[in-house]
Order: structure tokens, then sequence, then C-alpha cells
């Protein structure tokens, strides 16, 4: 083994243990704060795999849009929302548990089975190398066009989703004897009557 493979090698059990250790937290802590900057170093440990793949643009892609995208629109969405409600415990909550715990177990089931059954040999094509760009957007918008635009509208409705968690709308005091107005109001977020016209510093 040389001191190039030596240092792949380590680094690679290094990815890999901030992976799954990272990916251990996102699902286990109780803080869902903690779990959203765990699933962005997450993001991070699987660009530094790319990298040992010799997938430079993959692994810019990967920082830019999921550590730079999704990572921060995930942590906005969780800020935003403070919907504060009294804990009610769910009627049956064991069929829940059993219906999650046969869909983990049967996702496990199918990974595995695709993962003994993949041939793991190292390719003996010719690497793209500074036309890898463009191949992959040649396969983006050819083979892969369908996914490609379904996960662009995905994050839209996640972008759009955002803007409407965050809009606050300033709702004037009503006259004596009006009701109150209700638009625009989140019913998660309700706010308090502001005055329309600053009132006059008292002397």
């Amino acid at each position: 083994m040389t001191l190039a493979e030596g240092v792949q090698l380590v680094a690679f059990g290094i990815l890999v243990a901030m992976t799954l250790g990272g990916a251990l937290g996102v699902v286990l802590l109780d803080n869902i704060v903690y779990s959203a900057f765990l699933l962005g170093g997450v993001f991070t440990s699987m660009s530094g795999l790319y990298i040992l793949l010799n997938a430079g643009f993959v692994a810019a892609a990967q920082v830019l849009v999921y550590v730079g995208a999704v990572s921060v629109l995930i942590l906005f969405g969780i800020m935003l929302v403070n919907k504060e409600q009294q804990f009610a415990p769910i009627k049956q909550a064991w069929v829940g548990k059993i219906a999650t715990a046969g869909v983990c177990v049967g996702l496990f089931a199918l990974l595995t089975t695709s993962t003994l059954n993949t041939p793991w040999a190292i390719s003996t094509e010719v690497p793209q190398g500074e036309n890898a760009t463009v191949a992959i957007g040649i396969h983006f918008f050819t083979d892969y066009l369908l996914p490609f635009e379904l996960a662009s509208v995905l994050l839209l409705i996640a972008l759009i989703g955002a803007i409407v968690l965050a809009r606050r709308e300033l709702i004037p005091d009503v006259a004596p004897g009006e009701a109150a107005s209700e638009a625009l109001q989140l019913p998660e977020r309700p706010r308090e009557l502001v005055s329309s016209m600053a009132s006059p510093e008292s002397d």
C-alpha cells in the first residue's frame, strides 16, 4: 500500500464515521435544531466521499445544493414555525410504530439486497476528466430530465412554503365597535394588533 492509498483509506474511514454518526444524531437527538445542523454535516461528509471518487463537480453540487440551500431552508422552516400546543397522546400509537418499523425493515432489506447483488468491480471506462461537467449536463437534460424537473418543482414548493410561514402582516387597530380583522393570520402565529400611527412621545 502506497502513501496515497493509505491517506485515502484513512480519509474514507473518517468520512464514513462522520456520515454514520451524523445520520444517527439526526434521528436520535430530541432537539430538532441540532438534528438539522447534523444533517448539514452529513451532506458535507458525503461531498468528501465524492471527492475521493474524483467527482469534483458532484461534490461541489452537493455542497451548493444540499448544504447551502436545502439545509438552510430546513433551518429557516424550523426557526420560523413556533407553534405551541399541549402534548396530547395519540390513540393507538402502536399501530403507527409497527407500520414505521415494517417500512424501515423493508427498506433495509431492499438496500441490503441491492448492495449484495451489485457488482462493485472497478470500472474500466476512461474517466471523463474535464468533460465530466458536460457529460453530466447531457444526462440531466436527456436521460434524467423528468427527475431533474421534479426536484426543481419540489424545491420551489419548499421555498414558497417558507415564504408563507415567514410572512408578517401588520394589522392596524380597529375602531371601537368594529370586528377585529382576521385576514392573513396564520393559526399557529397569533399576532397582536398594532397602532397604525405611532403615538407621540410624552415629554
